[in-house]
């Protein structure tokens, strides 16, 4: 990983154990500002337990995690989580209208969201206004992640998490996902943090990537790696998931 870029999330030492199973192993490394980092890996290998340390859904057994430079235990839990948003494959949405999804994160803090602010939102996510007064249940799967995501633009969050959430979907939703991210990375300078099984994804849309197996981080650096890793173990997953 390119040390000349400010990191966004650090871990030191992060171990992370179920009774006696070790989920995550010394895992060391640091997640760059503004940048997108993709995490892959075989099943099992602990992306998604890495994942929910960064807003504090799970705590280091051993080891830390620094947000911005300061301890992830420094950070009230609502605060954390709206700093550190995160996205999942089932873009899990509350009954009601797309309106009232939007509004769940203002509401939240005892706070309103207005029509004309969800407009732009949604804007942002390239939905239309016709949308707001839609109900949750009747929208496609690749409008549902575009509402969840746009839910998360709402908490002005400076780092998204993002597990899976093209795996569900049809070619064409996911590539205007994927455009979506891209979009509100440049725009937003959001760090994003996204962990996806497709390697092609991974190499396109990602800055940096994270390579991880059985609970360990076993290779990093900017995303063209998967090209040409220099781990054999990597270089034989890269091969067994394109064969």
């Amino acid at each position: 990983m390119n040390i000349t870029y400010e990191p966004a999330i650090h871990f030191q030492q992060v171990n992370f154990s179920v009774d006696e199973l070790m989920i995550l192993k010394n895992i060391t490394g640091s997640i760059p500002k503004g940048k997108i980092t993709t995490l892959v890996g075989p099943s099992g290998a602990g992306k998604t337990t890495l994942l929910k340390m960064c807003n504090g859904l799970l705590s280091p057994t051993t080891g830390t995690i620094f947000i911005d430079n300061q301890p992830i235990t420094s950070y009230e839990p609502t605060a954390l989580r709206r700093h550190v948003s995160i996205a999942l494959q089932a873009a899990p949405m509350i009954d009601g209208t797309v309106f009232n999804n939007l509004s769940l994160p203002r509401s939240l803090q005892g706070d309103k969201l207005s029509q004309q602010e969800a407009i732009q939102y949604l804007q942002d996510v390239g939905l239309d206004k016709s949308f707001l007064q839609r109900p949750a249940n009747e929208l496609s799967g690749g409008q549902r992640q575009k509402v969840s995501i746009a839910r998360t633009l709402i908490n002005k969050s400076s780092i998204l998490l993002l597990d899976e959430i093209t795996s569900a979907l049809d070619r064409q939703s996911a590539l205007d996902i994927e455009a979506l991210i891209l979009t509100l990375n440049k725009k937003y300078n959001v760090t994003i943090i996204w962990i996806t099984h497709n390697l092609q994804q991974a190499l396109t849309i990602g800055h940096f990537t994270w390579v991880m197996m059985d609970g360990a981080l076993v290779e990093t650096g900017e995303s063209s790696l998967l090209n040409m890793p220099k781990n054999p173990r990597v270089e034989e997953f890269v091969k067994g998931v394109d064969a």
